[in-house]
C-alpha cells in the first residue's frame, strides 16, 4: 500500500483530504501551514485542512517553511512515496519534491497551461472565460509548469460567482484526484507537457483591482464584480464609504454619465458605464451584510447618485 502525505490548507483543499483519507492509499501525514490569528478576537486558529485532519485523527505538521533541515527531516521520517498538493500555500523546495519515489502531485484550479498562478479561479472569471476546471499534474520547480495528467472540465455560470465557483471546482479537484492518483501511483498513467506558448498567468489580487472604474465596459466591470466575490469585494466610492458590489450583470441600456445610479429598484441599481450599464444584484455597505437590491434599496435612496471618485 502506497505511503501518501497530503499538503493543503485552505477550505478548497478540505474535499481532496477527505477523498484521500477514505481511498486506498496510507494517509500517514498532513502538511498544512501554521496556525494564524482570525476572527475578532485575533486568537490562534488552524486552517481548515488543519482543524479537519485533526479530527480524522491524523498526524499533521505544521512548519513555517520547508526550506530548513528539520522540517525536511520530519517530512523524510513520514516515508511518503508520493505527496499530494492542493492550495498549500508553501513552496516546496527542490529536495522535497525529489522526496518522494513517485514526486509530488498538484490539484491546481485551473485548464494548465491558462492560468498558472495565484488567483485562477478569479481570473477565469474577470477574464470572461466560457469554461473552466481542475488539472492533476507533476509537480516541478517552476510555478504551475509541470506536466498534466488530467484535466477535467465545468462551464462557468453567466453570473457565477467566484465563491460559488470555489467550492465546485474543490469537489471536482477531490474526485480528479482520487480517481487519478491510482493510475498515475500504478504507472498506467503519463503525463503530457504543457504549451508554453498557451500559458496565461492568474496574478495574485491586489488591492487596487478591486475598485471598479465606470468608464470601463459594463461586460467588464460585471464580470470583475463576480470575480472578487465575496473577497476582495469589488467596491466604489459612495458617501465616503466603499459600497461593495458581490453580483451584477451587464446589460446594454445606458443613460448618463459613467457611474451615475439611473434606476433602482427590485429587480437591481442599474449603474451607467464606459458601454451599457451595471446592474447591480447583490450590494453591502462596510460593516453590513451582503444584500439583495430589493432589500438593500429598503430605507437607502441610491436613484441619482454619483459613484466613484
Amino acid at each position: 500500500m502506497a505511503r501518501l502525505v497530503f499538503a493543503g490548507s485552505s477550505d478548497f483543499a478540505v474535499p481532496t483530504l477527505e477523498a484521500l483519507a477514505a481511498g486506498p492509499a496510507e494517509l500517514v501525514g498532513v502538511l498544512t501551514q501554521p496556525e494564524r490569528p482570525a476572527g475578532r478576537r485575533r486568537r490562534l486558529a488552524p486552517t481548515p485542512v488543519g482543524q479537519r485532519a485533526a479530527e480524522l485523527g491524523l498526524a499533521v505538521l505544521t512548519p513555517a517553511t520547508l526550506r530548513t533541515p528539520e522540517a525536511e527531516a520530519a517530512l523524510a521520517a513520514l516515508r511518503p512515496d508520493v505527496i499530494v498538493v492542493v492550495d498549500y500555500g508553501l513552496i516546496l523546495p527542490q529536495r522535497v519534491l525529489d522526496l518522494p519515489p513517485a514526486g509530488c502531485i498538484n490539484g491546481h484550479a485551473s485548464l494548465l497551461p491558462r492560468w498558472r498562478g495565484a488567483a485562477p479561479i478569479q481570473r477565469a472569471i474577470e477574464a470572461g472565460d466560457p469554461v473552466t476546471g481542475v488539472s492533476v499534474m507533476q509537480m516541478e520547480k517552476g510555478l504551475d509548469t509541470g506536466p498534466v495528467y488530467k484535466i477535467q472540465e465545468t462551464p462557468i455560470g453567466e453570473l457565477e460567482t467566484a465563491g460559488e465557483l470555489c467550492p465546485r471546482l474543490a469537489r471536482l479537484c477531490a474526485e480528479l484526484l482520487a480517481a487519478t492518483l491510482p493510475e498515475i501511483l500504478a504507472g498506467r498513467l503519463a503525463p503530457r507537457p504543457q504549451d508554453p506558448a498557451a500559458a496565461t498567468y492568474a496574478a495574485k489580487i491586489a488591492p487596487e483591482d478591486a475598485e471598479l472604474d465606470w468608464d470601463r465596459p459594463a461586460t467588464e466591470l460585471a464580470r470583475q464584480v463576480r470575480a472578487f466575490s465575496p473577497r476582495p469585494g469589488a467596491w466604489t466610492a459612495w458617501q465616503g464609504q466603499r459600497l461593495k458590489l458581490h453580483r451584477a450583470a451587464a446589460i446594454p441600456a445606458q443613460e448618463g454619465p459613467p457611474g451615475r445610479v439611473w434606476r433602482a429598484g427590485p429587480e437591481g441599481v442599474d449603474i451607467a458605464a464606459g458601454t451599457g450599464s451595471v446592474r447591480a444584484l447583490e450590494l453591502q455597505v462596510p460593516g453590513g451584510r451582503v444584500l439583495a437590491a430589493r432589500e438593500f434599496l429598503n430605507g437607502r435612496a441610491l436613484l441619482g447618485e454619483q459613484l466613484g471618485r
